[in-house]
């Protein structure tokens, strides 16, 4: 049975009605001296884009499964999983429900209140705020528990919509990008991804290792130490292979040199990589992930880290709206 028979297996929703596209980033490319593409899932199309959506088609078919009336997750106060989540919610006619940190702990009224924060208001969201999020699986089950005694029915979704179930939408997104490599004639050595709570980089590590052998995985980690990121990868990973019923075997290749001070809180090298895709290909990333990531590739093509010949592709995964909380950090 082929990848992608197994992938049919599971009920979703269809939240993407078109493959997002690959483009090559002339600009950055002419600047590197390396041929640089980039997968546009900042375009997909539930309010302003992301790659959570991809996630979501996944987890939202399973909440309605259940008889879910509401959906419930939790994430930091900027969190793009949390914005798409609470979109996807409106748009099926859910109840949301979010538990939120300040991961940076700043009194800043323009994070508490702009960016993604303003757009959970207007999804009508229900907002609690946490001083720290410790424990996201135990805390989620008590946020549920109490809506449970009000006569709800939640569905919890996980940090990053990052559970084996949801990063099936980057082993199907692995799928498509195979397809468009192939279609357009594509020779890629990379593909590089942020790497956050780990649904992304471990469903396109599934999908990579099974149907595009030769291309080289890299996570570039926005919140941990490469050791730490890997297992939570693996964990998921090995999930992934459970549920879908397969055997992956692969190195998992993360880069953590590009994620201090600590997650949410944007470097130099990222604020200077945002500012570059903007000045060069007029593409926006964001200051907690696609930013870092890009700092890596940019970093890494400089001090020859990508010692393969090919082009590399960055998975764009979104996040634009965080910029209008951060301009004034």
């Amino acid at each position: 049975m082929s990848l992608r028979e197994r992938l049919d297996k599971f009920q979703k929703i269809a939240l993407l009605s078109y493959k997002t596209p690959i483009e090559k980033l002339d600009g950055v490319s002419k600047y590197l001296g390396r041929e640089v593409y980039i997968k546009r899932d900042d375009l997909t199309p539930v309010a302003f884009g992301g790659n959570k959506l991809r996630k979501l088609e996944f987890l939202a078919a399973d909440a309605l499964r259940q008889g879910a009336d509401s959906l419930v997750t939790l994430g930091a106060i900027q969190s793009n999983h949390v914005r798409q989540s609470a979109a996807v919610a409106a748009k099926l006619s859910l109840d949301f429900y979010a538990l939120l940190e300040n991961p940076i702990n700043t009194k800043n009224k323009n994070y508490l209140t702009n960016g993604n924060r303003l757009l959970l208001n207007l999804f009508n969201a229900h907002v609690e705020e946490t001083a720290q999020i410790t424990d996201p699986q135990a805390q989620a089950q008590e946020f549920a528990d109490r809506l449970i005694k009000k006569g709800k029915k939640p569905y919890i979704i996980p940090i990053g919509g990052s559970n084996a179930l949801g990063a099936l939408g980057y082993v199907q997104a692995l799928l498509e990008i195979a397809e468009q490599i192939k279609n357009a004639n594509l020779n890629f050595a990379y593909i590089l991804t942020a790497s956050g709570s780990g649904g992304t980089h471990a469903g396109l590590a599934a999908g990579a290792a099974h149907v595009l052998k030769n291309i080289e995985l890299i996570g570039i980690s926005v919140s941990r130490k490469a050791a730490e990121q890997r297992a939570k990868v693996a964990l998921l990973l090995k999930e992934i292979d459970n549920l879908l019923g397969i055997k992956t075997n692969v190195d998992i290749n993360v880069w953590d040199e590009y994620f201090l001070p600590r997650y949410g809180e944007p470097n130099k090298k990222c604020l200077e990589a945002v500012k570059l895709f903007a000045e060069l290909d007029g593409v926006l990333l964001d200051p907690v992930y696609t930013g870092k990531a890009a700092a890596g590739l940019i970093d890494g093509v400089k001090i020859g880290r990508f010692e393969k010949k090919g082009a590399i592709l960055f998975v764009h995964t979104g996040g634009a709206p965080a910029l209008f909380a951060y301009h004034k950090l």
